[in-house]
């Protein structure tokens, strides 16, 4: 089932960003780079997220957290989450 998670995102970035934008020096792919998974991470809906953005999700859950007893807590909240990571 991650298997299909991964290839799906694949698909996104070339379909999105990869394929679409021209880079011109490693500085430029990283910029525009950045700029997609910001999009993607904190402006674009997920339906697999009840179509919440994963930065809504994940203050949702962290909300719910403090709610919760410790022995009510999940051990991971964002495990569902699919967030692209900042490039280093």
């Amino acid at each position: 089932m991650e298997n299909s998670y991964i290839e799906s995102f694949n698909g996104r970035l070339r379909d999105e960003c990869l394929n679409v934008e021209v880079f011109l020096d490693l500085a430029d792919a990283q910029w525009k780079i950045e700029q997609w998974r910001r999009d993607y991470n904190e402006q674009r809906p997920h339906s697999a997220l009840a179509d919440r953005t994963p930065q809504e999700f994940a203050l949702a859950a962290t909300q719910l957290s403090f709610g919760l007893s410790a022995a009510e807590r999940p051990k991971d909240l964002t495990q569902d989450v699919v967030c692209v990571e900042e490039l280093k």
